[in-house]
C-alpha cells in the first residue's frame, strides 16, 4: 500500500475516543490518556502553543507535541487566543494489540482541529494512511495510494463464508515505522509487486468459497514474504492450520486472519489450544 498497491481493509469495532475541554483556570494544556479499563497511562502537560513541559512518559509526550506542531502547520494561527485545553483519550482495546492506538488519535485529532487527516498522519508517524481511513469509514473500504495521497471508497463487502474467519491476536506488537523501514530495504522490485498484490485484492473481492479464499490468501502470503525476505506466519507457528493464515498490519506480528473450512468455533479451539487466547470471529471484529 506504501507505493500504491490496491487494497482491501476492514474497520473493526474497537477503537478510542477523544474528550477536549476548555480548562480556564490552567497555566496550559493538560493531556490524560486512558487504557480500555480505564486506567490512566500517560498524563502530561504541554505549553499554550503545545509544546511538552512534563510527564510520565516522555516519548509520549514528544510525540504529542509533534502533532500539535503538525496541526499548527496546516493552520498556524491554530493556538491563537486559544483558552487551556484537556484532551482525554480513551481506548477501547489493550495498547498492546495495535488496531491503530496511534492511526485513530490522528484521526480524532484532525477532525476536532479542522485539518488534513492524511497529512497530519504524513507529517508525524508516517505511513500508507489506510487506517486513518478506516477510522473514517463504517464499512469495509477499497484503498489506494495515487500520486502520494491517499483514494479509498467504502463497499458494502462481507465475503460468503464470513462465518469460517476467526483473527488471532498474536501477542507480538509491531511497530509500523519499523515494518516501514524493513519494507524500503528489502523490496527492489515494486512495480510487480503493487500489480500482483492489487490482482489479489480484487480476487480476493471475488471470490465466493473458502478453497478460492484460501488460495488467494496463501498466494498473498508468498508474494509479501518472498519480498521481504521473512518466513511465513504459517511456517513458522500453525504448520498444521487446515487453511491459510495471514499476516496483517506490520508483517510479522500483532493480528492474523485465520481461514479455513472448519466453523469459526473449532479454528477458535485450535488457536486456544496453541496458547492464543484472543480470537474474534469477523462478525466479533468487523465494524
Amino acid at each position: 500500500m506504501l507505493d500504491g498497491a490496491l487494497a482491501l481493509a476492514l474497520p473493526v469495532r474497537f477503537g478510542q475516543q477523544l474528550t477536549v475541554t476548555e480548562q480556564p483556570h490552567l497555566s496550559g494544556h493538560h493531556w490524560v490518556s486512558f487504557d480500555h479499563q480505564g486506567r490512566p497511562w500517560f498524563e502530561g502537560c504541554f505549553s499554550p502553543t503545545g509544546a511538552y513541559v512534563s510527564g510520565n512518559e516522555e516519548k509520549t509526550g514528544n510525540r504529542l507535541e509533534n502533532l500539535f506542531q503538525a496541526i499548527e502547520r496546516q493552520r498556524p494561527d491554530f493556538w491563537l487566543g486559544r483558552l487551556p485545553l484537556r484532551f482525554e483519550t480513551q481506548l477501547t482495546f489493550p495498547r498492546q494489540w495495535g488496531l491503530g492506538s496511534s492511526s485513530t488519535l490522528v484521526a480524532a485529532l484532525a477532525a476536532w482541529a479542522e485539518v488534513d487527516a492524511f497529512q497530519l498522519l504524513a507529517d508525524t508517524f508516517g505511513g500508507s494512511g489506510y487506517d486513518v481511513a478506516c477510522a473514517h469509514a463504517h464499512q469495509p473500504i477499497l484503498y489506494q495510494r495515487r500520486d502520494g495521497r491517499g483514494h479509498y471508497v467504502e463497499c458494502p463487502y462481507a465475503p460468503p463464508f464470513a462465518d469460517n474467519i476467526c483473527f488471532v491476536y498474536l501477542g507480538k506488537k509491531q511497530d509500523s515505522r519499523e515494518g516501514i523501514a524493513r519494507y524500503r530495504e528489502s523490496v527492489k522490485d515494486s512495480p510487480r509487486l503493487i500489480e500482483g498484490i492489487s490482482r489479489l485484492t480484487m480476487d480476493f473481492l471475488a471470490a465466493r468459497t473458502v478453497k478460492e479464499g484460501v488460495e488467494i490468501l496463501e498466494a498473498h502470503e508468498r508474494l509479501v514474504g518472498d519480498a521481504l525476505q521473512l518466513p511465513k506466519v504459517k511456517e513458522r507457528y500453525f504448520y498444521n492450520f487446515p487453511g491459510a493464515v495471514k499476516s496483517l498490519g506490520a508483517w510479522g506480528g500483532d493480528f492474523v486472519m485465520a481461514l479455513s473450512d472448519k466453523p469459526a468455533e473449532a479454528t477458535r479451539q485450535y488457536f486456544r489450544v496453541k496458547g492464543f487466547e484472543t480470537v474474534f470471529t469477523w462478525r466479533e471484529m468487523a465494524l
